[in-house]
């Protein structure tokens, strides 16, 4: 292959950083290290959602621990893989569809997750320090309000507005791409939390 087409040879690294992004973030973690640990189907529990919150139901909190740093981790090898072999801005695609993977696995009938934990892995690896600033949002808020889909809402929509703010344009307009993802994802919550009903931290059911 020559260095002729530009274009072409830009389309085909964006997709090949895609296809690798979507398939690590597609991993079902939750479910795997459920029917691992001998504890069945995640996905017959709860919400039904495998993510680390669903999987924390089951009462094993190493397991939902562990659960949690995959789905971020996916996305953070994602990112700094594909940015390694093709540049920051393959990077970002990678780890935006890392996101896409893990809410919409084409193994699991395109029924994942909500993302929070691979939101904050693509963080990691776009730009590290947005994470901290994620997690003192979060903490803030929770803190405050004692409720994880609440805080975990509002980081997500200060996370685009800083990164705007320090003229990191790319990854500011990726991040508010996953944030309304994110929120839409999390609409069942939105209803909850504006009808006065979501549960709060540490509360059961």
């Amino acid at each position: 292959m020559t260095m002729t087409d530009a274009s072409t040879l830009t389309f085909l690294v964006a997709v090949m950083a895609a296809v690798i992004g979507y398939l690590l973030g597609s991993i079902p973690f939750g479910l795997i290290l459920t029917r691992m640990a001998g504890l069945g189907d995640v996905r017959k529990i709860g919400s039904g959602n495998i993510g680390a919150t669903n999987v924390l139901r089951t009462g094993n909190k190493k397991l939902a621990a562990a659960t949690l740093l995959l789905d971020a981790f996916k996305a953070t090898a994602a990112v700094v893989l594909a940015r390694a072999l093709w540049g920051y801005e393959a990077g970002l695609i990678a780890g935006f569809f890392a996101f896409l993977g893990h809410l919409f696995p084409v193994w699991l009938g395109f029924k994942g997750g909500k993302g929070v934990a691979t939101y904050i892995g693509m963080l990691l690896g776009a730009n590290a320090w947005m994470v901290l600033v994620f997690a003192a949002v979060w903490l803030g808020m929770a803190k405050i309000f004692k409720i994880s889909s609440l805080a975990a809402l509002v980081a997500t929509a200060v996370v685009p507005v800083v990164l705007l703010a320090m003229g990191d344009f790319n990854t500011a307009l990726v991040m508010t791409l996953m944030t309304a993802i994110s929120w839409i994802k999390h609409k069942d919550n939105i209803k909850r939390l504006l009808a006065g009903t979501e549960s709060k931290i540490g509360q059961k059911g």
